[in-house]
């Protein structure tokens, strides 16, 4: 049975099979809520699909510092590590 995890996380079986897959709790809830808003973007869930900008922004969404001078595979790397 699926855990109620309050008015913080909005989908809550997703939060819960994330968490089982190995995600943190933040990076968890961050994508189940993202969902559960339809804030996901389905043009290319791979982060090498996506442009250099779209990941500067994403890194600036989750507040990675340095990101102004990072290449593209560093951002990816930066926002996987986050």
């Amino acid at each position: 049975m699926t855990k109620d995890h309050g008015n913080q996380v909005k989908d809550d079986k997703l939060y819960e099979d994330l968490r089982d897959q190995g995600a943190s709790k933040e990076k968890a809830a961050r994508i189940a809520n993202a969902k559960a808003k339809g804030d996901v973007d389905h043009k290319g869930t791979k982060l090498e699909d996506r442009t250099k900008d779209e990941l500067y922004d994403e890194a600036q969404r989750i507040g990675i510092e340095g990101r102004s001078d990072m290449t593209k595979d560093e951002l990816i790397k930066a926002i996987r590590s986050h």
